[in-house]
């Protein structure tokens, strides 16, 4: 295998982490870097030498597949040996080596093999068994070398793992830069990351930095100084209808959007044992309420409906999904509301819908635009109290603590509302490309 030119198009931060010589290397980096870049360097390099078995893993399958396979088989296809192993996302190359695009889901089922090179991408999403179990002794045999890539997510194994490349010379090295470093992002595009996303956040995801995230409740934005206060109905807008379909306690809330901020008019929690269709009924006096505020001229009221994706397939009660059970409820009131529906087929990861929560309640430039009525009891608890369930060591996962059955719902409602409205950093533009790889 015989690259047409030696001249790895890398910038200047890339390249110090592929001109390191040391065996281990730890690249903790903010989004959009250009640390998947890197890696596809790393492995055609090792891949021009003969008879080597190189890694590339992902916390999934899918995500190995989505961030890594497609690219990796345009940028090897001159020196294909033979046509890719689709299902096992191989490749093999005229150079007689193979690259490997893995999930690490099963650690287990990659046990027992001599690795080359290993590329681990958001170790943070990694069990942390799977190095010292799985990976390091696969290296072992061949002496084989280790590049960890990926965006903090709290202080956890990925830290450690950071600070313990930072503690050892030999052998070791610990890279970290912000999305900036990478000169891929358009300036322009940073900034409005910063309106976009709340200080922690940012500190994290643009900036590259190990944050308490994960470590602290889990709307850590939220203050009732800033976020709390009376608001009214603004008639001139349409009403938003935001629903969980949780049975005990079931929490929906009212809200418009105001421009660019948030307003949550009131909250409306059901238990024991609510039903969708109860819902509908105790929702239907306190839209009437609003209805009778709008100009004649403006009638039906228009109401925008937001929800759990799961409940197109759910049902708390009959024979019918709770979405099916809120449009037929809508088709009896047709002459007084006016009904948009904006389901998405899936829900977002919690992470990223509670990340667009918190940006709304204060981002990284200090604005506040998300705003909360104080009878808004049960949802400004959850803000103050809900937090994240921590595994057998203390650390913070990606899910929220439900161990009080109360909690969790009102943010839920407002959360899934949120994530579609606004939706964070959907693709962070890029500059005119000058780091295309060449060979």
């Amino acid at each position: 295998m015989q690259a047409t030119s030696s001249a790895y198009k890398l910038h200047k931060c890339q390249s110090q982490v592929f001109s390191s010589d040391s065996r281990f290397r730890v690249l903790v980096a903010g989004r959009r870097f250009g640390k998947t870049q890197l890696a596809l360097v790393e492995m055609l390099h090792a891949a021009q030498q003969p008879h080597k078995l190189i890694w590339y893993i992902a916390p999934t399958e899918t995500q190995a597949r989505k961030i890594a396979w497609e690219r990796l088989k345009a940028l090897t296809q001159p020196f294909w040996r033979g046509r890719p192993n689709e299902t096992h996302m191989c490749i093999r190359l005229s150079s007689g080596s193979t690259i490997v695009v893995q999930g690490a889901f099963y650690p287990d089922s990659l046990r027992g093999i001599g690795v080359d090179f290993l590329v681990i991408d958001e170790f943070a999403g990694i069990h942390p068994r799977a190095w010292v179990e799985v990976f390091r002794p696969a290296l072992a045999c061949r002496k084989g070398r280790a590049l960890f890539i990926g965006t903090p997510q709290g202080r956890n194994h990925f830290y450690d793992l950071y600070e313990h490349a930072l503690a050892n010379e030999i052998d070791w090295a610990a890279f970290q830069f912000t999305t900036a470093d990478g000169g891929i992002v358009d300036p322009d595009e940073l900034a409005g990351a910063a309106r976009d996303l709340d200080a922690e956040t940012y500190s994290q995801e643009i900036q590259g930095q190990f944050t308490h995230i994960g470590l602290h409740r889990v709307y850590r934005a939220f203050t009732r100084e800033e976020n709390v206060r009376p608001l009214s109905f603004d008639s001139t807008r349409p009403l938003v209808w935001t629903l969980d379909f949780n049975v005990n306690p079931m929490c929906t809330l009212l809200l418009q959007k105001v421009d660019d901020v948030v307003h949550v008019l009131e909250e409306i929690v059901i238990k024991p044992s609510a039903t969708t269709e109860l819902a509908c009924q105790t929702f239907l006096p306190r839209a009437q309420f609003y209805y009778n505020q709008v100009p004649s001229y403006q009638k039906p009221l228009t109401v925008k409906i937001y929800g759990d994706a799961s409940a197109n397939q759910r049902r708390t009660a009959a024979s019918q999904t709770d979405w099916a059970i809120v449009k037929e409820f809508f088709r009896m009131w047709q002459g007084t509301f006016k009904p948009e529906y904006y389901t998405a087929t899936a829900n977002p990861l919690v992470r990223d819908r509670v990340n667009c929560v918190n940006s709304r309640l204060r981002n990284q430039v200090g604005e506040n635009r998300l705003f909360i009525d104080p009878t808004c009891k049960e949802l400004i608890r959850d803000l103050e109290e809900v937090s994240w369930n921590v595994d057998a060591t203390g650390a913070a996962g990606s899910e929220l603590n439900k161990s009080d059955r109360n909690r969790t719902h009102a943010s839920d409602a407002m959360g899934y509302f949120v994530s579609q409205a606004f939706p964070l950093l959907p693709s962070m533009g890029e500059k005119g490309s000058g780091n295309v790889l060449s060979f």
